[in-house]
């Protein structure tokens, strides 16, 4: 068993914000597999499921907002007992261009509140993650570039990037070698 967690916020207010990259992201993969999503609250998180290859996959987006992520993931990784080396957090990079998708197969919260607390509560810092550049603004502080909403423009150039995030959860889903899957859509 998969699980694969966008991280973002809850809220409307919070919509197509640069913070909201990882909610983002499973909203894609679920429309383009035609998973439906629903809010299920001992998880605290909107959840989905699908079967990829024989392999069930939930789809997490934690409403528990971003610093609290760990909360909702670690409910749903004891409840399915997932294994940490089974779970894909995808997440915005604030030290990264926009749209630059980069894999890791493990590493330090790097400065995220949510990774920070995923790891936190699971005890580790070796978990998969996707990381989806947001870029860094040299006049606005960083807590209010993380929460601002992505221009039009912006977002359709963010649309392939979905597109290829989409194929690389499939891929991880799917039970293709992680590092195969970062060689594939990693960008330098």
């Amino acid at each position: 068993m998969k699980l694969v967690i966008g991280l973002g916020n809850p809220g409307s207010n919070y919509e197509n914000t640069r913070h909201n990259m990882g909610w983002m992201a499973i909203d894609r993969f679920a429309k383009k597999n035609n998973v439906e999503m629903h809010l299920e609250p001992k998880f605290q998180g909107i959840i989905g499921n699908i079967t990829i290859n024989g392999e069930k996959t939930i789809l997490l987006k934690p409403v528990t907002y971003m610093n609290l992520s760990g909360e909702s993931v670690i409910k749903v990784m004891t409840f399915y007992k997932i294994d940490p080396s089974d779970i894909l957090v995808i997440s915005d990079d604030l030290d990264s261009p926009l749209g630059r998708i980069r894999l890791r197969a493990k590493g330090s919260a790097g400065g995220h509140n949510g990774h920070k607390n995923i790891a936190l509560h699971i005890k580790t810092e070796e978990y998969k993650r996707i990381k989806l550049g947001i870029d860094r603004s040299n006049v606005i502080p960083v807590i209010d570039w993380v929460l601002k909403k992505f221009t039009k423009d912006e977002l359709n150039e963010l649309d392939p990037v979905f597109d290829k995030v989409s194929d690389a959860i499939y891929d991880f889903a799917s039970g293709i070698d992680f590092m195969r899957i970062s060689s594939k859509y990693s960008e330098k």
